[in-house]
This record gives C-alpha cells, structure tokens and sequence, in this order.
C-alpha cells in the first residue's frame, strides 16, 4: 500500500477541477485504494436532476467511482436508487491525486457515456476539448487525453469494462 492508502470505509472529499477552478466538491465513502486505483461510492451530488438526453441523473443514484494514478481517466459506475445500473460515465482526466482525505481529479473536458446494455457508446464534449486550447498549451496532456478516450471507447464497445472494473 502507498502511503496515501486508507482503511477501506473512510471518508474522502472528492474535488474536481475544471482549467484550474475547482467545479465540484464532494463527500464520498472510500471502498478500496490499492495505491494504483481509488474507488469510492457517492451518492449524486448535482443540485437536483440532469438531464443529458441519453440519461438522467437524478436525487437517489448511487455513483460508484473507479480512479486511477496512472491513467488519463475516471469510469463512474452509476445506479438508480432501486440498485438498477444505468451505465458508465467516463472522464478524461489528468491521473488522480490524493493527500489525506482529499482525491484531486482534473477534468479535460471530453467524455465517455456507455449504456448498462452497451448498445449506447457515445464520445461526449469533444467541441469543448478542442475549444480548451489543451492541444496549444499542452500538447503531450492533449495527446494522452484522446489516447484515453480512445481506449475507453474500444473497452466500452467490448467487454474491457468487466475486467477494468473488477
């Protein structure tokens, strides 16, 4: 274990950052950190519901979320209130970082949504990517964020979730 490694049922304030402002922060339950990935389980924590048209987060989902160190991005396995997946909602992020009670998630803008049956896979937030300016002012972080999203499409459209997630 590494030395930010913790007793699995503790709390950690989950912090995501957006071009250099922190967009959200929230309590969430630490299940597991292997000092390589962090998962931890937080209830929705949006003000109200969200509608994005392919889903809709809402007040009772359950957010069971996969980090890593060493990887360019966040798969967030989310649940009804009744424990019925709706699917996976990935982030293309910087690795995480945590110190203490603190996990530190930089978002790059471009996304992943994947159906629970699979039949839906959809790359999200790619205007938004290319109007970050990502690839001007840091093109080494650009390259590796659509490396990422690339890889979370080929594991969405083929089993790769079980076995990341597992």
């Amino acid at each position: 274990m590494s030395a930010n490694s913790a007793e699995p049922g503790g709390r950690l304030e989950v912090v995501l950052v957006k071009a250099g402002v922190t967009k959200i922060r929230y309590p969430a339950e630490l299940l597991a950190d292997d000092g390589t990935r962090i998962v931890v389980r937080a209830p929705w924590a949006g003000d109200g519901a969200r509608d994005f048209g392919f889903v809709r987060f809402e007040p009772g989902d359950v957010f069971t979320e996969y980090y890593w160190r060493d990887r360019w991005y966040a798969v967030k396995e989310v649940r009804d209130a009744r424990g019925t997946v709706k699917g996976w909602y990935c982030d293309v992020t910087r690795p995480a970082t945590r110190s203490g009670a603190e996990l530190v998630v930089e978002d790059l803008d471009l996304d992943l949504w994947r159906s629970a049956d699979g039949t839906d896979v959809r790359r999200l937030d790619e205007d938004e990517f290319a109007d970050s300016g990502l690839a001007r002012t840091d093109p080494e972080a650009a390259a590796a964020a659509v490396a990422a999203l690339d890889t979370l499409e080929a594991l969405a459209r083929g089993d790769g979730f079980e076995t990341l997630l597992a």
